[in-house]
Formats: structure tokens, C-alpha cells, sequence
């Protein structure tokens, strides 16, 4: 993730000192490098308030004035930020101030006298960290609203499958990830011979010696091997004679975690 010269020098910057000798040096430092966006103020109070309505990329901020020192503004905008990113360069001359300044929540600090190449470059430094912050902190937002999206999605096409699957087919199973039976409709329990408890009633669902064997426990091996097969060919006798055919489709089914969750499957008669 790279960021062009022009986002750089785009950047909001804001000085904060009560002297006005510092405040026209670092402007006049920043505009000889190419930011575009820098103002300032003499007055701390009004710092929280400013931040506020359009938040800085980067706020230079002097620790000792009157009234309201730069320890009290940070806390200040700690209250008031919205994220957990503050975009503050201390500047001091106590050099016992500096670990302060950084557990209070400043990025670095920078020491007068300024040397004006170490400040361009810590500037240059904390202005990329924070435009890289928000673009990051803006994809994010940008892929939970399209996993939301995706899942709602999801959701609408497997309600959407089941309805058609209930209504276009004469029989539908469902397993979960254990192979216990959770839905069934139809002859299910029979084609594939097995005898469990039904799910509505306890009663025991017979084993019907009608159908194929050799049809029937290759279909169960495939559920056994979670592939997912489709229109696979059954055949029964049933008690009056009559011969039928079914086709049978399933697959298996995984979490957004590919972790393997259940089976379902679904058949029709083949009418002749």
C-alpha cells in the first residue's frame, strides 16, 4: 500500500504554539516542502473544538503555554476522538517531558531549537503512518460492509434453494456434520436403508428390500465420502410389482470456514 506525493503534501496539519516566532518558522518550513493544509492557532483551548469538525492528519502541538498546556489538549482529544489513532507531535524543550508526552498518547516529539531537517522528516514520517491508518481503517469498513452484503446474499439464495428444493422435489434429506438425520421428506430413510428413529414421531422407519442394493450402498458410500453427486439413477420394486425409477442429487455443505457442517440431498420420480 503505497501513497502518491500528492496525498502527502494534501495532508491537514495543525500548529499549535503560543509563541509566535515558532509558529510562522514551522509554516514557513512546511510550505518550503510542499503541504498545501497547514493552519494555525495560539490559542490551546480551541484545539479539541477544531479537531473536532474536520479532524488533522497531524497536529504539532508545543507542550508548555498558558492557560491550557499540551498535556491537557491531549487528553483532551483522547476524550473527543473517535478512533484510537492521535495524530500528535509534541514539541518541548524539557527534554523530562518527552516519555510523558508519549504515554500520554503522542506519536514522537521533536526538541527546540528545531533542527528543521529532523522535523520535515518526523512530519513526513507521521503523515504517511496516518494516511496509511485511515486507508486501512477504510478498507476494512469497505470489506465488513461487502462480507454483510455477501452473507445476506448467502442467506437469501440457501432460504431461496430450500423453498425450491421442498416444492420441486418428492423427497429431500438433511445431515449434519455427525450424520444424523435433521430434516427429512420422503422415502429418504428407506432408499438408503436405514433404520433410526424418525424425527417427528420415534417411530422406526422400515427398511424397504424393494430397492436396488447395489444402487443404494453406492449412493451411501458417496454421502460417506462427502462428494456431491448429481442425477444418480435409483431403482425400486415395490410391493405390487410396479418398477420405478428415481434421480437423486446432493451435496455437501461447509461453513464460511470450509469446515464441513452437514449434507442434504434432494430426488425426483422418474416418470415413465
Amino acid at each position: 500500500m503505497t501513497l502518491a506525493a500528492h496525498d502527502l503534501l494534501s495532508a491537514r496539519i495543525l500548529i499549535v504554539d503560543d509563541q509566535d516566532a515558532n509558529v510562522h518558522l514551522l509554516e514557513d518550513m512546511l510550505a518550503a516542502a510542499g503541504y498545501t493544509q497547514v493552519s494555525s492557532t495560539q490559542d490551546p483551548t480551541t484545539v479539541c473544538a477544531l479537531h473536532r469538525r474536520q479532524p488533522f492528519d497531524l497536529i504539532l502541538l508545543d507542550l508548555q503555554m498558558p492557560v491550557m498546556d499540551g498535556f491537557q489538549v491531549m487528553e483532551g482529544l483522547k476524550a473527543n476522538n473517535a478512533n484510537d489513532y492521535l495524530p500528535v507531535l509534541v514539541i518541548t524543550a524539557q527534554p523530562g517531558h518527552k516519555l510523558r508526552a508519549l504515554q500520554a498518547g503522542a506519536k514522537d516529539f521533536v526538541s527546540k531549537p528545531f533542527d528543521l531537517v529532523e522535523v520535515k522528516t518526523r512530519i513526513h514520517n507521521l503523515v504517511e503512518v496516518r494516511l496509511l491508518y485511515q486507508r486501512l481503517a477504510h478498507q476494512n469498513k469497505l470489506l465488513e460492509a461487502e462480507v454483510l452484503e455477501r452473507t445476506a446474499e448467502l442467506r437469501e439464495s440457501e432460504a431461496r434453494y430450500r423453498s425450491l428444493t421442498e416444492l420441486a422435489t418428492d423427497w429431500y434429506w438433511e445431515q449434519d456434520r455427525e450424520g444424523h438425520f435433521t430434516k427429512v421428506s420422503g422415502p429418504v430413510l428407506e432408499m438408503l436403508g436405514i433404520r433410526v428413529d424418525a424425527l417427528a414421531d420415534g417411530a422406526v422407519a422400515p427398511v424397504d428390500d424393494g430397492w436396488d442394493e447395489a444402487q443404494r450402498q453406492a449412493l451411501q458410500a458417496r454421502i460417506s465420502a462427502r462428494t456431491p453427486f448429481l442425477d444418480v439413477r435409483l431403482s425400486r420394486r415395490c410391493a405390487d410389482g410396479l418398477h420405478k425409477e428415481y434421480r437423486v442429487s446432493g451435496t455437501p455443505m461447509f461453513d464460511g470456514a470450509c469446515n464441513f457442517v452437514g449434507y442434504r440431498g434432494f430426488g425426483v420420480e422418474i416418470l415413465g
